[in-house]
């Protein structure tokens, strides 16, 4: 269901009441049939105090697994167990039911916020090195680089020898 304002969702449910059709109103608000039958179902069950919301909700773990098993426990329908909780729509529920059996049948808590780049046991402050100690670190990577470069060079001479040896019994 697209995002509604509180004022367009009072409205469509009144003109609801008034006698409009469903897909009048779907097309009028651009939302599915579905979402406004739900809508019209949530507001008469909870009053107009279930749409004032100012941000996103949060629902603990236990609500959570206390509506997927009257879904699939008590065998009540989705609909019915989201119109009684009072979720915006039936929607979330079915994403509940789905992750719950992904996860092997556990209700994982999603973190919130973002999530961190560099862990903080990886970061290591720099310190500041004298000359004389960047010198000889240089001076050491720089043998290591030199006892690489004469091992790949070694190592290429014996391929190439075999390659020729090869060759040569063909």
């Amino acid at each position: 269901m697209s995002k509604l304002s509180y004022e367009d969702k009072i409205n469509l449910y009144n003109e609801r009441k008034n006698g409009c059709s469903m897909g009048t109103l779907s097309k009028k608000y651009n939302i599915a049939v579905h979402g406004v039958e739900y809508l019209c179902c949530l507001i008469d069950k909870h009053g107009f105090d279930i749409l004032r919301t100012t941000k996103n909700r949060y629902y603990p773990v236990y609500v959570k697994q206390n509506a997927i098993d009257r879904v699939l426990i008590n065998n009540e329908s989705v609909w019915s167990v989201s119109l009684d909780i009072g979720l915006h729509g039936d929607g979330l529920l079915h994403s509940w039911i789905s992750k719950y059996k992904e996860n092997g049948y556990n209700v994982v808590e999603r973190k919130l916020g973002r999530s961190p780049t560099m862990s903080k046991k990886d970061f290591k402050p720099k310190t500041k090195e004298t000359i004389e100690e960047e010198n000889e670190r240089l001076r050491k990577e720089n043998l290591y680089l030199k006892a690489e470069l004469e091992y790949s060079k070694k190592l290429r001479a014996v391929v190439q020898a075999r390659k020729n040896q090869q060759q040569k019994k063909k």
